[in-house]
């Protein structure tokens, strides 16, 4: 229901056809749901009756069902009066299988508390085709002898669906079997081990099913759900974005994180729907999409385009229009830079980097063992080449992203380097034969073996070592830390533990660096990049007092996904056509991801394209917005502690 039926006409959201809420972080906006639910509960319990529940799976309840496990733990809240009823389920899925949803919701929160097992609903992907159209009605029939759901949690998929309901998707539909869509089964790829093994169809709720719950919560997280939050919050009500139905449910709210919001009208463009308090930072936000909506140049435009786009006040007050460009056009031109760790000897005033201390000992961290070539690989080279001292810092082993082919091809060579040497290696073909027996017989997503982890971990670090080689980093400054929290051999990760933070603590106090390099890029398939963030982050915080690290700068890249938008970046490297050639040969060296990653997320092209695509779209909207003309441009935003 827009915001302006309940309580009169709100300006700032007029837009926005859905309560909305806006926190800081996932946590935040987690901690919220989790407290809405858990006070249903209550309310009911004091009433003496049964709390109905509509529950999702996904990424987006994960931290929310860990809240409600803390809340029972901690502060006794029972599940003893709550039924639930889960949204969907892969058809067909054996419920014990590592992708099942049965196996999800056990995992994150029926085998916590105390929900009665009687209670627990979640559609069974092992129903017979002949029976299936009659189970899928009686599901329904079973939520409607309950007297409907009380709250419904939802997720919201990048299609737009809602629970399995995909685009086209009937406003009256209700529980069946749908088909799913490419971009839906692209997505769970991660989980599958592969799009190959994602089911075809699953069981889900429908659209109608999920309306005529008493109050719904849309959650969504992460900068890859900001463009259909766009579309589901402020656009019209469409069959093709089935989310959009929610905008005529009587009782919904929208939870959003910063990142989820970024699209929304009163955060990408404030000024359209409020008075602002222009800063240099949303001057500039303001100016560079004024240029792009007018295809000009910052110093082509004029007052009247400022007016024309809502943008007089800040003409009113910042103006002239002409003072405004030269100050947007200097700000941008002197995030440029062709030296990443300062320039010695030089005037700094006005670079992002200081010239002081030089050489600088440099610290790049590297989620898995190739994100620092995919996101800045030239910067690396420039950091090398100009006299740093580079250190890097590799946070995980990256093994689940191996192909098991590429495990039997090492050890073949292995067998064939014995042969070729005459060298005795005992027992080499017969742990070849045992792994292949292994692997030929291994279920998709089945846990690899001990042997097979070690394997497929050491052919990433031999080829992250290829690659740092190349770059002529001396491979004495190569820190693999295998942080505990990766290794469990399944995409899905234990969460973040004082063991990991303190191995990412003890590398950076025994550094001391002058520069931190880290990834901000937190949209990979299955937030390894967003784990690693955090324990960087909560190192920083357990060492910000230390005198030596008063003199560090933490420096954010992002590539694998994403790019940072021009308004946020704070230093701009450009490379020159050899050095985003080099940068490609590098990335190269990682051939195990070559070709085809094991988890490419919703892009399906392989990393080197991705971040050749970036770096020169980069380069372009520098060009078009007036500044000179480079090859490509790896860019950074700086992290203030």
């Amino acid at each position: 229901m827009n915001n302006s039926k309940k309580s009169g006409i709100d300006f700032e959201r007029r837009y926005e056809k859905m309560e909305t809420s806006i926190f800081s972080d996932a946590l935040q906006a987690s901690i919220a749901v989790a407290g809405e639910v858990a006070a249903l509960i209550r309310e009911k319990q004091e009433q003496n009756r049964l709390c109905i529940l509509g529950l999702p799976t996904g990424s987006s309840p994960i931290t929310v069902y860990e809240e409600l496990v803390r809340m029972h733990n901690a502060e006794g809240l029972s599940f003893r009066n709550v039924v639930t009823f889960n949204l969907d389920e892969y058809y067909p899925m054996h419920p014990d299988s590592l992708q099942s949803y049965h196996r999800f919701m056990n995992e994150h929160l029926f085998d916590h508390i105390d929900i009665l097992p009687e209670n627990v609903n979640i559609p069974d992907g092992m129903v017979t085709k002949e029976k299936i159209s009659g189970y899928c009605q009686s599901y329904d029939e079973k939520i409607e002898s309950y007297g409907g759901i009380d709250l419904q949690l939802l997720g919201i998929g990048r299609t737009g669906h809602i629970g399995f309901n995909e685009p086209g998707s009937p406003i009256n539909s209700i529980t069946r079997v749908v088909t799913l869509d490419y971009l839906t089964r692209t997505d769970a790829s991660s989980d599958f081990f592969g799009e190959e093994n994602v089911p075809l169809k699953a069981i889900t709720m429908g659209v109608g099913t999920i309306m005529r719950a008493k109050r719904i919560i849309l959650m969504a997280w992460g900068e890859g759900k900001a463009q259909i939050i766009k579309k589901a919050i402020e656009g019209p009500v469409t069959d093709n974005v089935p989310t959009t139905y929610l905008q005529n449910h009587p009782d919904t709210k929208v939870m959003l994180d910063d990142a989820s919001s970024a699209e929304l009208t009163r955060i990408k463009t404030p000024w359209l729907v409020r008075n602002c308090q222009w800063n240099d930072r949303l001057i500039r936000k303001a100016v560079t999409l004024l240029c792009l909506k007018q295809n000009k140049s910052i110093m082509k435009l004029t007052e009247r385009d400022y007016n024309d786009n809502g943008l007089s006040d800040l003409v009113t007050e910042n103006g002239p229009a002409n003072k405004i460009n030269i100050k947007v056009f200097n700000d941008l031109q002197h995030t440029i830079t062709g030296w990443p760790g300062g320039k010695p000897n030089a005037d700094d005033s006005t670079r992002p980097e200081r010239s002081t201390p030089y050489p600088k000992r440099v610290l790049v961290f590297s989620p898995h063992p190739d994100d620092d070539v995919i996101s800045m690989g030239g910067t690396l080279a420039r950091l090398a080449d100009q006299g740093h001292d580079v250190y890097i810092a590799y946070q995980t082993s990256g093994s689940i992203s191996v192909f098991d082919h590429d495990v039997l091809r090492y050890l073949q060579f292995i067998g064939e380097y014995k042969n070729i040497f005459k060298i005795q290696i005992d027992k080499t073909d017969k742990i070849y034969d045992h792994i292949k027996k292994e692997i030929e017989n291994k279920k998709p997503g089945q846990i690899d073996t001990d042997e097979v982890m070690k394997i497929k971990s050491a052919i990433r670090k031999g080829e992250a070592l290829s690659a740092i080689r190349y770059m002529s980093i001396p491979e004495e400054r190569v820190h693999f830390l295998d942080m505990p929290f990766y290794d469990t051999g399944k995409v899905k990760k234990n969460p973040l533990g004082e063991g990991d933070i303190k191995l990412v603590t003890d590398i950076i106090n025994k550094l001391k660096p002058h520069q931190i390099y880290a990834a901000g890029d937190l949209s990979d398939p299955h937030g390894t990049h967003r784990v690693c963030m955090n324990a960087i982050i909560k190192a920083i915080d357990n060492l910000k007092d230390k005198t030596w690290m008063k003199d560090c700068r933490v420096w954010l890249y992002r590539g694998a996904w994403q790019e940072w938008d021009i308004d946020q970046v704070d230093m701009a490297v450009p490379l020159s056509p050899e050095e985003a050639l080099a940068k490609r040969n590098a990335i190269f060296k990682h051939q195990s991801q070559k070709d085809r990653p094991l988890f490419p997320g919703f892009d399906s092209r392989e990393f080197w394209q991705r971040a050749e695509e970036r770096n020169h779209a980069t380069a372009v909207l520098y060009d078009k917005l007036g500044m000179a003309e480079y090859q490509a441009i790896e860019v950074f935003v700086r992290y203030y502690f």
